[in-house]
């Protein structure tokens, strides 16, 4: 006996809306009409919808269905690309999986970007931040230099300028920009890329700036701010120095 839609829909375990989704797509054929209008769908109709619920749980892309289930060529070689994305998927679940173990367990964080985690003690609840940010705007080698900057750790010095007052005299300003200064000449010798960095990274470079000083003038106050721009340009006065 024929069905209509939703009857079709229900037993193929599937919606009155994906059934004509499928329509659209050219996937499944249009039934013929009752003299009221009403579709009436075949075995055939069903059988087809069985074939692409099936494929679907594969997850073979929609565009790639006919191809893989009902094309008259080898659908061999679309099967292997499906199955080396899958391979990818499960990898990146696994990954993810034992992540979230981890940090059940206490011996991960969520607040840095993955591969951070042994690093995450050295890093201020900002720098946490900021590396987060930075994992969106820079390509793996660059992260990679930065966790290792990162293993370095933190001193007296850097424990000041984290809390640092908005209001700290000329003086605490000075001498603290004098102090890195040469830690950001060293940094930039050994990783030019942070003077120059376009070929690491990810995005537009003027998205980039905008998005990294957005997010170190909301992070740091007026007085850090001076801190690390002076130092800045003690660094490049330095680097300069060196080169010459």
């Amino acid at each position: 006996m024929p069905w209509s839609t939703r009857e079709v829909a229900d037993l193929a375990g599937t919606t009155v809306n994906t059934v004509r989704h499928y329509h659209r797509a050219g996937l499944l054929g249009e039934p013929v009409r009752m003299s009221n209008g009403y579709k009436q769908y075949q075995v055939a109709h069903l059988v087809r919808l069985l074939q692409i619920r099936r494929l679907r749980d594969l997850g073979v892309p929609l565009d790639q269905i006919e191809q893989v289930g009902f094309g008259k060529d080898s659908p061999a070689d679309a099967l292997r690309a499906i199955d080396a994305d899958l391979a990818s998927s499960i990898e990146r679940l696994q990954r993810a999986r034992a992540e979230v173990r981890a940090i059940l367990d206490g011996s991960s964080v969520t607040g840095v970007p993955a591969g951070f985690e042994n690093v995450a003690a050295n890093l201020t609840k900002p720098e946490q931040s900021l590396m987060l940010i930075y994992n969106q705007l820079y390509d793996d080698t660059a992260m990679a230099d930065l966790r290792q900057m990162a293993e370095v750790g933190s001193d007296a010095v850097d424990e000041e300028f984290e809390n640092l007052a908005p209001d700290a005299d000329e003086p605490t300003r000075i001498r603290l920009a004098e102090h890195f200064g040469p830690v950001f000449a060293k940094l930039f010798d050994e990783y030019p890329w942070l003077v120059t960095p376009g070929a690491h990274l990810t995005k537009g470079s003027h998205v980039v700036r905008e998005t990294i000083d957005e997010s170190v003038r909301v992070t740091y106050n007026a007085a850090q701010l001076e801190v690390m721009a002076r130092a800045g340009v003690i660094a490049l006065e330095l680097a300069r120095e060196h080169n010459d």
